[in-house]
């Protein structure tokens, strides 16, 4: 349902702009365009080199592995991740490089590992969302929920990452959790300062990217409306359920209900998100699959765990 009414927002708002097929076409006249697509790219390793090597901190109390294992745990992930909504499978290929008896541990550090970065974004989502507030005098009933959820949700992440061990605990009543002993894992001070500096900076990598794209289009003059714009986008991308086949049109859709603007930038906002999902998840996704080949890994081995 998701999916269809993004393709009923996206349809509808761009068939009300005259002359699509030749505006599209200016922009890749351009070689100013190619050259910012290229800078963009040059950003997607360090994106995801940050997250590797948090991967790599945070699985080290449990199974130290060498920052080239985690770049490509990490990766295997992202191609794994779009099999299933929100990405609920990628784990099943970032365990699979540890130790079959270490794989419980993972899968629960995954998933804290996950909370670090969401933690980040809605804090920024949410804040973004609150300039946006004050900056209206009447928003939706809509918009006000999402910040109370956002809220919550902050407080449930920064409960979870100090209650690990409870959790784990928790945990045993899964058949798959009670089979192997897991390693009590507990977050030091310095461990939980350096993943969220890790962070932030992998953060404001992917905000540059989306400025760099959304700028090279059409020139911003209000530059603080679009960060906040940008922050409330990643908010809600990173919250929504996502499945790669209309993954493009359920971004391009928020992004056009975020930026709330006029018709003349439908087209602007449709490509950044396009280009922004093809740069930092259908590459990496082409570059897991090929470290799947090469590895030769068996998921049915991998399950037997």
């Amino acid at each position: 349902m998701i999916g269809l009414v993004s393709f009923w927002i996206i349809y509808n708002r761009l068939k009300e702009i005259p002359h699509l097929k030749e505006e599209c076409l200016v922009w890749f006249t351009e070689s100013s365009m190619y050259a910012v697509l290229v800078l963009v790219l040059c950003l997607m390793p360090i994106n995801w080199g940050i997250e590797s090597y948090k991967w790599k901190s945070i699985t080290n109390q449990v199974e130290q592995i060498s920052y080239s294992t985690a770049i490509k745990s990490v990766f295997s992930g992202i191609c794994v991740g779009n099999i299933a909504p929100g990405r609920a499978m990628e784990f099943l290929a970032k365990i699979i490089f540890f130790k079959p008896e270490n794989r419980p541990s993972i899968t629960v550090l995954h998933f804290i590992n996950g909370m670090f970065q969401m933690l980040i974004t809605v804090t920024v989502g949410i804040s973004s969302i609150a300039y946006k507030l004050s900056q209206k005098h009447q928003s939706s009933f809509f918009i006000y929920a999402v910040v109370l959820g956002g809220c919550c949700l902050i407080l449930f992440f920064c409960w979870t990452i100090l209650n690990v061990s409870l959790i784990q605990k928790k945990l045993k009543f899964i058949k798959w959790f009670r089979r192997l002993e897991m390693a009590d894992i507990r977050f030091s001070k310095q461990l939980i300062v350096r993943l969220i500096f890790l962070s932030i900076i992998r953060y404001l990598v992917f905000t540059v990217q989306f400025f760099l794209i959304y700028n090279a289009l059409s020139s911003q003059q209000h530059v603080i409306q679009v960060f906040m714009s940008i922050a409330a986008y990643f908010m809600l991308t990173s919250l929504i359920p996502m499945i790669s086949i209309i993954e493009p049109a359920i971004r391009a859709a928020i992004a056009l209900f975020v930026f709330d603007n006029a018709n003349d930038q439908t087209i602007t906002i449709v490509l950044t998100s396009t280009f922004l999902w093809i740069i930092n998840v259908i590459i990496p996704s082409a570059i897991g699959y090929i470290v799947i080949l090469k590895e030769k890994i068996d998921f049915r081995a991998g399950s037997a765990y």
